[in-house]
């Protein structure tokens, strides 16, 4: 009887034992979870380690630069045209020339060790030999979404135009010679090292905060300081100068100032590497801004002489281009309305100082793109929408006058000794009858126009 009892109470025991069991476990999975389970719910934020981005290519990016490479060249032709309407008859086609001749040997410059020497290395003045020739350089090869090959032209671009900027300054009296060698060392050792501490991610005044965002200093600043600087060297024009100031084709400047604005639109909104809002603004300033120069230009010039111009209208347009440039990717329109309107009476009171100093600046190289440069430079500092990282407006205002004075100090220097090298060597300026005879027939053994009535 007592051992039937005990028999029958077994399955109650069993039953509370694995009750102990099941309770046991609950908890012990219950302390698991609340171990492990926060971190499987927040280890993303908590744990993850980020992935770098890896830079894909944009098919709409690669076709803008593409395009806007094609009219950044386009603006170098339209820069002869311009050019070349003011000189004197007799010296129309070597002016051109110089524009062309530019394109010949500054595409070979930028080719073998130019672009290397800007946009490669760390040093924050000059680039290293790593992309000589393009070695290194593949089709898969990438400079943010844009292959670097397009890279290598739309910045090119950029090389070929500047040191033909300064063939203005010198035109009418300055030998082919000296003017290929002088310009093939000026892209070497100014134009390259300056946008490199630009533009390049190590570049000095790059990492100074100093915003340019398509040429204001690198372009037009140190050509038109360059161009003085030549001016200097070799002296005053020889020739009557009453018919030193007559232009012999303004119909040819108007369509070069014209040619110019339409490739200034690939100058500047071309220069952030992508078609987007950004190149968007950029276009937009790059119409308005000129506009309002060219119209601010028309009422000083008719104030002064009671003349309204087509030349004071052509010069006008490109002084606005100049001064929109630097700041092209961080003003709207209101701003460039104003700096087109201000930059126009720096220019003009620029270009009555080359009478007061006594150089001898033919086409204005240092009255537009050296003056005007330097103004949109710090005006970039003054109208910016969006500052460099960290800095206040007066900071900001602060680091744009340095870089105008590094970058304007630095060319004049350079291009000063350059000019002096060449001049003493194998001789800058031409001859003093043949410059009287003109360039045309005693460099080139032709003439602009022959027309036979």
């Amino acid at each position: 009887m007592h051992r039937e009892s005990y028999e029958g109470f077994l399955p109650f025991k069993s039953i509370y034992m694995r009750e102990n069991m099941f309770k046991k476990r609950f908890f012990q999975i219950l302390l698991l979870l609340s171990i492990f389970l926060p971190k499987i719910l927040f280890s993303e934020d908590t744990e993850a380690t980020p992935v770098p981005e890896v830079p894909t290519l944009d098919k709409a990016d690669t076709t803008w630069m593409i395009v806007s490479s094609a009219l950044v060249f386009f603006m170098i032709p339209g820069l002869a045209l311009f050019y070349g309407g003011i000189v004197r008859v007799k010296n129309v086609l070597s002016t051109m020339m110089h524009s062309f001749l530019a394109i010949i040997l500054l595409t070979l410059q930028w080719t073998i060790f130019g672009y290397s020497f800007a946009f490669s290395g760390d040093s924050p003045y000059y680039g290293d030999f790593s992309f000589l020739f393009l070695d290194g350089i593949t089709m898969d090869t990438l400079e943010g979404t844009i292959p670097k090959y397009v890279h290598f032209l739309f910045q090119g671009m950029f090389a070929l135009i500047t040191p033909a900027l300064i063939s203005g300054a010198v035109a009418e009296r300055i030998k082919l010679s000296g003017y290929s060698v002088f310009i093939v060392l000026w892209a070497t050792l100014v134009y390259d090292p300056v946008a490199h501490w630009v533009w390049a991610a190590d570049g000095w005044l790059f990492k100074m905060g100093a915003l340019d965002f398509a040429g204001g200093t690198v372009v037009h600043l140190i050509s038109g300081i360059a161009g003085v600087a030549c001016a200097v060297v070799i002296g005053k024009r020889k020739g009557d100068s009453n018919t030193m100031t007559n232009p012999n084709n303004m119909t040819y400047t108007l369509l070069g100032s014209g040619l110019l604005w339409f490739g200034w639109f690939g100058f500047n909104a071309g220069s952030g590497l992508a078609i987007n809002g950004l190149a968007a603004r950029a276009f937009v300033v790059t119409l308005v801004a000129p506009a309002a120069a060219g119209l601010s230009w028309l009422v000083i010039e008719y104030l002064h002489t009671k003349k309204a111009t087509a030349l004071g209208a052509a010069s006008g347009i490109v002084a606005g281009l100049v001064v929109i440039t630097p700041a092209s990717g961080f003003v709207g329109p209101k701003e460039a309305i104003i700096m087109g309107l201000l930059v126009s009476p720096v220019c003009y009171l620029a270009i009555l100082l080359k009478g007061v100093l006594k150089y001898d600046d033919t086409l204005d190289a240092f009255g537009i793109h050296g003056a005007g440069g330097a103004f949109g430079a710090i005006l970039t500092g003054v109208f910016a929408l969006e500052l460099a990282e960290g800095m206040t407006r007066g900071n900001q205002i602060y680091v744009q006058f340095i870089s105008v004075v590094a970058t304007a100090g630095y060319s004049f220097v350079v291009s000063f000794f350059l000019a002096f090298l060449v001049e003493k060597t194998i001789g800058m300026r031409i001859e003093e009858t043949k410059e009287i005879n003109g360039l045309d027939e005693e460099i080139h053994g032709e003439r602009g126009y022959s027309l036979y009535l």
